[in-house]
């Protein structure tokens, strides 16, 4: 099967607008993915450790850690960043702890949000401001 110069230009146009489409339809916003994240409860306090330092000199390689005992899964959020949803994480029965440490890229002075998806539906959430020196998302 022969094809012309005009037939694979349109093969390759429809095949660059199929890869896009799905991936538009899979942006949400904060509040999006937190509803789905939550189903539906209302946050509550307590039941999770969020530890972040107060002050970043350098926002590319901030640590934070987040524990939560008894937690199915952790979500992180940076209320600042142009992207918020920095990782989730899910904890199986065989986990020892539900706990998470990890670095994380902040633009610049925000709030960084931990909630836990408990194993009995609810939800728990922890907040803490971090002042960030130099930013990390470039800009």
């Amino acid at each position: 099967m022969m094809l012309s110069r005009r037939e694979t230009i349109l093969l390759g146009l429809g095949g660059a607008a199929a890869c896009a489409l799905p991936g538009l339809s899979l942006a949400a916003t904060e509040d999006e993915r937190i509803a789905a994240f939550t189903g539906g409860a209302t946050p509550g306090a307590g039941g999770i450790t969020l530890t972040a330092p107060e002050i970043a000199e350098n926002g590319n390689t901030v640590p934070v850690e987040v524990s939560a005992p008894g937690a199915v899964a952790i979500m992180l959020l940076a209320t600042g960043n142009p992207e918020p949803a920095v990782a989730t994480f899910a904890f199986g029965p065989a986990a020892g702890a539900q706990r998470a440490s990890t670095r994380i890229r902040l633009a610049k002075t925000q709030d960084v949000v931990a909630m836990a998806r408990m194993a009995d539906g609810s939800v728990v959430q922890a907040q803490a401001t971090v002042k960030v020196t130099i930013g990390g998302c470039g800009g």
